[in-house]
């Protein structure tokens, strides 16, 4: 090695004003490193007299270096570490073994190497090729060890001088700064980009409380984008669990794999091995997979036809049971990184709280539907003491549509008697309907199912009516409404009176598709109310026959009966009786009213029921409105409503109260007393249940509302809704009260301010208080 040429102190402020440059492209390349690279090359090049430079990158581990930035380096070469020839071997690079010892390498003469001499071709191109002599190898250090190295070429022996040298490490210290700095830089803007997506997910889940599709479509967009994906589908397990089902896809152009495709989930593939196992499935290489090997239809399909060669497979994950899966996949050789794992594991984890929503919502929304044809048909059956066709026609018409049943019919007939009498169909073809018409539908249990119900008083429920004795002997009635009709599984439920069967209801449908336990259930409370419109016309008729006996006065009489009756059935008792008492309805009529609102409800009550016995929690239900009616009856409040585990109640209307507030207080630290002792006995039992409060103080508008038979007497207005958002917001125990309520409680109880929340319904932040203790005076 040549001695190094004396330098002068002319060369020193150039290389500041170069170490500033570099700097200040650091400063301002926040989210790329190339810049700041081709600057270093440049002033390194210059300030260092080396006409070919270049900036490699490679870290332990890694299997060969690749070309981040160069200047003058000859095409070959170039394609050479592009083609990933450049091993990471420190016995046949330089740079490499500069990396991965850490050391500066300084060649006077590269063609004097042992490296040139047995032929390495990542020096002999440099050398033969470029004629390259003296080389500077400075790595790029971290605390971690070598990820790269600067290098420095001459096409001559010159070594380069030290203070050269120690330039171009300090121009290696500023681009492992430039590194570290994007590195961070993408890890912030990757990181955020994340947390908008679950926000932007939940946000969609929270707007789609009946449908998945929206949810799994945002979930799959995201995923895919953030993930570099080319592919993402989400698989869901059928109830049965032998089949997945892919319910949503996205960026599956060739269309090899349709939305709605089944897979056995006994076949060992991805997917299935994923929900199976309940495990997460990460494929390297799908070309390579044994499945590919063995010619797996479902693999080639997705190597040869979609191209793909990376696949991902997050489970979704319920009380330690997979139930669907999210799968990506890569066209490129990539696999997945464990913050993409992580990721989708907490998409898939969005994905089930999207899903449990929806069914939660749906049962709701069934159980409210079913709810409101109770309340149909009691309405119909108020309303037709005379006649219980309309009440039958109502009854087939709610079971046929709440139970997807096409055909439906409701026949009588009883012990003693011969024949069945058909007194209601929907769907009955001409020759079903003529066997009653003529009387052939006799009552013998041997031949008629629908008489076997009536005289046994049980549930008969036929999967399959063409897998039974009695269409294999040719009954009639049953001949008729399978070949007639395509019947197959029909279900028949007696209407029992005093222990007795009086008739039944029978749904048809023409399909193989056995009821479900709570579609019997149904039918059978549709039998129970048949048998009350048919027990209430015969009392009605009774005494029809007695009224025309009494005459005029009894009428009078009658007419009073049914006005009280009316109002009791559809008013609240403290309505209807200062009805009554006053003698008027006029402040039934609509009307404003300061009132005080309270709505209370139990906590934890939907978890209760999702785990709880139907029995268990109708206890539970009756329980707490037994005790908390005691309450509100005692408190003389205005009017209250019920629903599920809720509690509403109104104070200053129609009933007038000296401090409604106060009222409203005293009732809400009553109920609470009680509710501390109810839930401490339910955790005995294991059920963690909890209570909550919300009183607000306004006007609001109160009076009647609804139709002939279906009246109500409620109260609306910003002041009702207040208090139910108050109450959704209360913790156990708590009572949240608006702030005029807390101004009319003032000498009455401590409150303390919860600050501002912003409540569904309301266009700004609500100012609102928590009761801390009451005063004696209370």
């Amino acid at each position: 090695m040549t001695a190094r040429p004396a330098e002068t102190t002319a060369d020193v402020p150039a290389r500041e004003a170069a170490l500033r440059d570099v700097l200040q492209v650091i400063r301002d390349s926040r989210d790329d490193e190339t810049p700041v690279f081709e600057l270093i090359l440049t002033h390194a090049r210059q300030l260092c007299e080396a006409p070919l430079a270049g900036l490699v990158l490679g870290q332990p581990g890694d299997a060969y270096l690749t070309f981040a930035a160069e200047y003058g380096v000859d095409e070959a070469t170039v394609e050479f570490f592009r083609q990933g020839q450049a091993l990471m071997d420190p016995e046949k690079s330089f740079a490499a073994r500069a990396i991965l010892g850490g050391n500066l390498i300084h060649l006077a003469d590269m063609k004097d190497t042992e490296e040139y001499r047995a032929g390495y071709l990542t020096v002999t191109s440099m050398v033969d090729l470029q004629g390259i002599k003296t080389v500077l190898f400075v790595p790029l250090m971290t605390a971690d060890g070598g990820i790269g190295v600067i290098t420095l070429f001459r096409q001559e022996v010159r070594p380069f001088t030290d203070s050269q040298i120690a330039l171009v490490e300090t121009f290696a210290e500023q681009a492992v700064i430039a590194i570290e700095n994007v590195r961070q830089f993408r890890e912030v803007q990757t990181r955020l980009e994340r947390e908008e997506a679950s926000r932007e997910i939940l946000q969609v889940i929270s707007n789609s409380r009946t449908d998945t599709a929206p949810v799994f479509e945002t979930i799959l967009k995201n995923a895919a984008r953030l993930c570099d994906a080319q592919s993402a589908g989400l698989h869901l397990v059928n109830e049965a669990r032998t089949h997945t089902r892919l319910m949503g896809g996205w960026g599956l152009d060739h269309g090899t794999f349709q939305i709605g495709e089944e897979f056995e989930l006994g076949v060992a593939l991805a997917v299935t091995t994923a929900i199976q196992e309940a495990r997460v499935v990460h494929i390297a290489d799908l070309a390579t997979s044994s499945l590919y090997i063995a010619r797996n239809p479902v693999r080639v399909r997705m190597v040869e036809e979609e191209g793909l060669r990376v696949f991902l497979v997050v489970p979704l994950i319920s009380e330690s049971v997979a139930f669907g899966c999210i799968n990506l996949s890569r066209r490129k050789t990539q696999p997945f990184s464990d913050s993409d794992i992580a990721l989708i594991e907490t998409f898939a984890e969005q994905a089930v709280i999207a899903i449990e929503n929806v069914r939660q919502f749906r049962e709701v929304q069934t159980r409210l539907v079913r709810e409101e044809a109770m309340r149909d048909i009691l309405q119909v059956i108020s309303r037709s003491r005379n006649d219980e066709a309309p009440v039958f026609e109502l009854i087939l018409t709610h079971a046929r549509q709440l139970c997807e049943a096409p055909l439906a019919a409701l026949v009588l007939g009883r012990a003693g008697g011969s024949l069945q009498t058909l007194v209601a169909e929907h769907g009955s073809e001409e020759t079903t309907k003529n066997l009653y018409n003529e009387g052939r539908v006799s009552m013998d249990p041997e031949k008629s199912f629908a008489a076997r119900a009536i005289l046994d008083g049980r549930v008969i429920h036929l999967a399959d009516m063409a897998d039974t004795e009695e269409y294999r002997v040719g009954a009639t009635t049953v001949t008729s409404m399978v070949d007639g009709q395509g019947i197959r599984t029909v279900l028949f439920v007696p209407l029992m009176a005093e222990g007795a069967g009086i008739g039944a209801l029978v749904l048809f449908r023409q399909d193989v598709r056995p009821f479900t336990d709570s579609q019997i259930a149904l039918v059978e409370t549709f039998a129970e109310q048949a048998v009350i419109a048919i027990e209430n016309v015969r009392q009605f008729k009774a005494l029809e026959q007695l009224n025309a006996e009494l005459g005029d006065r009894v009428d009078e009489q009658v007419d009073e009966i049914e006005r009280v009756g009316r109002l009791k059935r559809f008013l609240p008792s403290a309505v209807a009786d200062t009805v009554m008492s006053t003698g008027s309805e006029e402040m039934l009529k609509s009307h404003r009213a300061m009132i005080a609102t309270l709505f209370c409800d139990i906590r934890g009550f939907t978890a209760f029921c999702e785990s709880a016995e139907p029995e268990e929690t109708i206890e539970v239900l009756q329980t707490f409105h037994e005790t908390l009616g005691k309450l509100i009856d005692e408190a003389g409040a205005g009017f209250d409503h019920r629903a599920g585990d809720g509690i509403m109640v109104v104070f200053n209307d129609p009933v007038p109260c000296d401090d409604p507030a106060r009222a409203a207080l005293r009732v809400a630290i009553a109920m609470r007393e009680v509710m501390v002792d109810l839930c401490a006995k339910w955790r005995k039992l294991g059920h963690r249940m909890g209570f909550g409060v919300g009183i607000s103080l306004g006007y609001a508008t109160v009076g009647m509302v609804g139709f002939e038979g279906r009246y109500d007497y409620t109260a609306n207005g910003t002041v009702v809704n207040l208090a139910s958002r108050l109450c959704d917001q209360a913790m156990d125990q708590e009572i949240l009260i608006s702030q005029r309520a807390a101004t009319a409680l003032e000498d009455y109880a401590t409150v303390e301010s919860a600050g501002e929340l912003t409540l569904k319904g309301f266009h700004a932040p609500v100012d609102v208080c928590r009761v801390i203790d009451v005063k004696e005076t209370l």
